[in-house]
């Protein structure tokens, strides 16, 4: 049975999505050469994954010439928070204070990251 298709980004497509934020744009080989040398695919490969996270709706493309330059279609921030929002629907039941107190029991938090959760906490109660 065929692995049911993620509308998520996969690892692999995120390091992909990476390049074209950082750059606002790119082509199949621009992307290619973005990558590190120990982790570059083949280049039928990078055209391949940047074709389905079109249809996906994570890209758009542009022709030019004979190149397609792909641009993002979702920002980086928007795609952190549905990846968020999908992990805490599949893991938490979808309760965001169940992924805190998880967070908070198994990370190692800096005290930037605790100063912060702080004040977003005494945010949200004063609501």
């Amino acid at each position: 049975m065929p692995r049911k298709r993620s509308e998520m980004l996969t690892e692999g497509e995120q390091r992909l999505m990476e390049v074209i934020w950082t750059r606002g744009g790119a082509t199949v080989s621009e992307v290619l050469d973005a990558l590190p040398e120990r982790e570059r695919p083949a280049f039928n490969s990078v055209q391949t994954m940047l074709r389905i996270m079109e249809r996906k709706g994570y890209l758009r493309h542009e022709e030019r010439g004979r190149a397609f330059i792909y641009h993002a279609k979702v920002e980086r921030d928007d795609a952190a928070r549905a990846a968020v929002q999908s992990v805490m629907k599949r893991f938490f039941h979808n309760s965001a204070g169940l992924l805190a107190v998880r967070l908070l029991e198994n990370e190692e938090l800096s005290d930037d990251d605790l100063t912060q959760m702080r004040r977003l906490i005494d945010e949200a109660t004063q609501c």
